[in-house]
């Protein structure tokens, strides 16, 4: 069996079972499905060696005809990636047991981690375009589910139906991209995409398809102006903030834009969209982190600017902006999937994450300072940790941009000052000064609240002093993805000499300090600025969700008024314009053929004029019964019809269909009002031409119909296997319910339900006493 297919539906069976076994074992349960992530952890990190030689290929098929397959591959990025996923989220999956504690639906909670850590897996390890797609959207709706794990508030709700539409509109545009990717290519294998990057770039559908694919990307990763449903997540639990927001959803955007860019980067195009967006949405993550009071919305704003870095890096797309991207995407995990731990422990243990509130917290949370100081130095680029040499590699790709190098320079700059100082506000607001009037008397957390962020912060010091036992491994099999003919070998260093990179991470620090310093003055300053928010995107979302409902309201009550000649009018209106729609894209010529021989026998004649004299009566007659009978004899002269043109089949069903209208008209219509005059005379012309439409449409149907050979492969297959592959003689028959079987069953579902709903109706309305 397909070995990664197997890993990721291990995973949703677990996910499955876990409120089984935490109604079981209770108490034990963080440790039983933290085995799924670890096992998970060891399995991968026992593939390094194997992927460095040749990327891991897992192939199964699935719908072959249509290009979708269960196509799986384990190259040097992926690899990264699914260490991320499945090491983060052990520490994740313990911490949750710990920071949730005595809650009654922790069960259900790790159901959705475990879907949304399986589908994310999946994600990453997806080898074809189609797969990857319906992954990606599992990740969405998983998250939803975790965003407004707290349902019961209001802000849970909307912040999770916010991170649901954004994230699910990128997906449909996403979708959209990725077929028109694979139509362009030729192949729905994303390994495959490398070899076709001159087509892909050179056709003429390159700038749509690119478009729709940044917008499923940005939407994913937060990128401006669809950032805003980032901080508005940290309503979610803290484990779902450490784990999706920081080291996991988040990077799927950035995913895909590192698995395409082989296929995508390097025009025009690509570099100023991809890296304008980057770098404003990298500036002002950093210019807002610092405004904010509450400890998740200062790491929210900030991850907003990390993931602007890394779309930045992206779109510069030289191998050493790659390289960089690689780098930073590590040393982010890292030190913000630690700091998203330790203010949700801090949260645990004093009852806010306000830092105005907080302070002192030094000596009575000894372990979550030390671990906090050294995600923060991480973050801020402070040496000897792994975020030092990530932002002095920031510097050294910006500077070595073919244009605008200094412009972007002094972007990344203002960035980092900003990030910097909100790193200084969360240690010395929370840890120094006078104790705060906290809710809680603060104390140490738990073992399992400060075990993962203990761990994350010291692979930020060993990366940082020893930083090629990852740039020598792990990073070079990444980065020959990019780059599969390249024979560049990465070292990183620690040290690099005393070059402008260097200098800009001084004054870079000594900004933050100085930032850090005077930003309560600023503060008055930044808020009227923010004004400039009320026209923002994050309104325009709102002011949309709230008008949705007020214009659905309007649109119904002229569509869906209770009246069915004008459903029938808007229906037929609305069916007219896309069939003129289509007949003018199609270019079908609007010819009879010219075998065709129009010579009607005179009964035909008589029954065409008998047909047309009973539609007219029903629609013009005033009595119910006389409508009635003309609609009768319009449904017996078809049948007759089709018994003059070798359909007695049809004549038939159209003969018994008929019979039982006529019945159950006549008996309902006693049970209705009489006709009365409820349509004006302006209505009725408008009625008439509606009625003139329909005709002309049906009339141009039959014409387009017959403007080609009436040939056809199905009706010789049928006609052939009827007997053969069905064991029946009636074509018609075999095709309703063997060809065709699971369309009726769906149109009996239909009338059964319908059935039922009626006769619930009628059992609801009250009834007369004596009826």
């Amino acid at each position: 069996m397909n070995t990664l297919l197997a890993l990721i539906l291990i995973g949703f069976a677990v996910a499955a079972l876990a409120v089984s076994v935490h109604k079981i074992f209770k108490a034990a349960t963080p440790y039983i499905l933290a085995l799924y992530p670890l096992g998970l952890t060891v399995y991968f990190f026992s593939q390094l060696s194997a992927v460095h030689h040749h990327a891991l290929q897992f192939q199964s098929s699935w719908v072959p005809s249509l290009g979708i397959n269960f196509d799986f591959s384990l190259d040097g990025l992926s690899l990264l990636m699914a260490l991320l996923v499945s090491g983060i989220g052990t520490f994740v999956v313990i911490y949750a047991g710990g920071y949730l504690h005595g809650d009654e639906n922790l069960g259900k909670f790790y159901l959705f981690l475990l879907l949304f850590m399986s589908a994310m897996l999946g994600v990453v390890l997806a080898d074809n375009i189609i797969l990857l797609f319906i992954f990606w959207e599992l990740t969405s709706i998983s998250s939803f589910f975790l965003i407004g794990y707290k349902h019961k508030y209001e802000d849970s709700r909307d912040s999770a139906l916010q991170a649901l539409l954004i994230t699910g509109a990128g997906g449909l545009a996403l979708l959209a991209g990725l077929i028109l990717l694979a139509q362009i290519a030729g192949t729905t294998q994303l390994s495959a995409l490398i070899g076709q990057a001159d087509i892909i770039q050179n056709h003429a559908l390159y700038p749509v398809m690119l478009i729709l694919v940044l917008a499923g990307a940005f939407t994913k990763s937060a990128q401006f102006p669809f950032h805003f449903w980032l901080p508005g997540a940290m309503a979610a639990p803290t484990p779902v903030s450490a784990y999706l927001h920081s080291a996991t959803m988040v990077k799927a955007g950035i995913y895909l834009l590192a698995r395409l860019h082989p296929a995508l980067s390097g025009t025009p195009l690509w570099i100023g969209i991809v890296t304008t967006f980057g770098a404003f949405t990298m500036l002002m993550g950093g210019y807002l982190s610092w405004q904010k009071f509450d400890l998740k919305k200062i790491l929210a704003y900030s991850t907003i600017s990390a993931l602007g870095t890394l779309t930045m890096l992206l779109g510069i797309g030289t191998k050493l902006a790659v390289e960089t991207a690689l780098t930073f995407l590590l040393a982010h995990s890292l030190y913000k999937g630690a700091l998203f731990m330790l203010a949700g422990g801090i949260d645990h243990e004093t009852g806010t994450r306000d830092v105005r509130i907080l302070g002192g917290l030094r000596k009575t949370m000894p372990i979550t300072f030390v671990a906090t100081t050294i995600a923060i130095l991480s973050m801020s680029g402070i040496p000897p940790l792994f975020g030092f040499v990530a932002k002095e590699l920031v510097y050294d790709s910006t500077l070595h941009m073919d244009s605008a190098a200094w412009l972007t320079t002094a972007v990344a700059v203002l960035a980092n000052i900003g990030m910097g100082a909100a790193g200084w506000i969360i240690i010395v607001k929370t840890f120094f000064g006078p104790e705060g009037d906290t809710p809680k008397h603060a104390h140490e957390t738990p073992w399992t609240l400060w075990i993962g962020p203990v761990v994350l912060a010291g692979l930020s010091v060993l990366f940082g002093i020893l930083p090629d036992i990852y740039g020598s491994g792990l990073l070079n099999d990444a980065f020959h993805v990019f780059f599969p003919d390249s024979d560049k070998h990465i070292h990183l260093a620690l040290w690099h000499g005393f070059k402008t990179p260097l200098y800009l991470s001084i004054v870079t620090v000594l900004g933050a300090i100085g930032l850090y310093l005077v930003h309560e003055r600023l503060l008055p300053v930044a808020e009227r600025i923010d004004q400039i928010s009320a026209i923002g995107p994050q309104n325009l979302y709102k002011r949309g969700i709230k008008a949705l409902p007020v214009r659905a309201n309007q649109v119904s009550h002229i569509i869906q008024n209770g009246k069915l000649r004008n459903y029938l009018l808007w229906t037929t209106v609305a069916g007219f314009v896309f069939f003129l729609l289509g007949l003018w894209y199609s270019d079908i010529p609007l010819t009879f053929r010219a075998s065709f021989n129009f010579a009607p026998r005179y009964y035909e004649i008589g029954l065409s004029v008998m047909l047309m004299i009973a539609a007219i009566g029903a629609a013009a007659s005033s009595s119910r019964m006389a409508s009635i009978a003309f609609l009768g004899i319009v449904g017996y002269v078809i049948a007759v019809f089709y018994i003059l043109f070798g359909a007695p089949d049809l004549a038939m069903t159209q003969f018994s269909i008929e019979t039982l209208s006529v019945i159950l008209l006549v008996l309902a219509i006693y049970k209705l009002p009489r006709f009365a005059g409820v349509s004006t005379k302006l209505e009725h012309r408008r009625d008439a031409i509606v009625s003139a439409i329909m005709g002309a449409m049906v009339t141009l149907m039959i014409i387009a119909a017959t403007s080609f050979p009436l040939e056809s492969r199905l009706s010789p297959f049928f006609s052939e296997n009827t007997y053969i592959l069905a064991k029946g003689h009636n074509v018609v028959n075999v095709i309703l319910v063997d060809f065709r079987g699971m369309d009726t069953m769906g149109e009996v579902a239909v009338l059964v339900i319908a059935a039922l709903g009626a006769y619930a109706l009628t059992k609801l309305v009250p009834q007369k006493e004596g009826n």
